[in-house]
């Protein structure tokens, strides 16, 4: 068949599957009660959204790319589920800062000293930095984890160097905050 034949379409690049958050190789995915609730509730608007793109068989050639990216997507997302390990937050060590904790922190020097810092460490998958949501992989909390309350911490971000005290240390039921 000659190429005047042919849709452009038809040649195109393989669709774009955007990838999970990294998880370290060998870290166990921890999840929080919310987190894991978050991703069963992905898994079910994922699998919704499929059975509609299958119904739909008005383009073909658009409907295999987004079964392809959908199924893709459903696949990273059921292999995040069966490695998922629930740490119950309320079973945590209230003086320690430790997975699922709400830390706050005062910063002592290298920074503006006074400034309070409020987050969570959480699993990777339910990180929001807008939300105040750290990923227990990420410096800052790896940084904090075993602290005790009133320990001054270093945190090191970039070239600056901040000692930091941890002022507050919360646990609580994230499936009662549930938003």
């Amino acid at each position: 068949m000659s190429r005047a034949f042919v849709k452009e379409d038809d040649a195109g690049e393989p669709p774009i599957i955007p990838p999970r958050a990294a998880l370290p190789p060998g870290t166990p995915n921890y999840v929080t009660p919310r987190g894991l609730e978050k991703l069963r509730a992905e898994l079910a608007e994922l699998e919704a959204e499929r059975t509609l793109i299958e119904a739909n068989r008005e383009n073909e050639a658009d409907r295999t790319r987004q079964l392809t990216v959908i199924n893709g997507r459903l696949s990273a997302l059921t292999g995040r589920l069966a490695t998922a390990k629930l740490v119950d937050t309320n079973s945590q060590r209230a003086d320690e800062v430790r997975f699922g904790a709400t830390v706050t922190l005062r910063t002592l020097s290298g920074g503006k000293p006074g400034t309070l810092r409020r987050f969570t460490i959480v699993g990777v998958d339910e990180a929001s930095v807008e939300e105040g949501r750290i990923a227990f992989v990420a410096p800052i909390a790896r940084a904090v984890t075993g602290a005790q309350l009133g320990q001054t911490v270093i945190l090191r971000m970039g070239r600056v160097e901040e000692e930091v005290e941890v002022t507050e240390i919360r646990y609580e039921d994230d499936l009662a905050k549930k938003e």
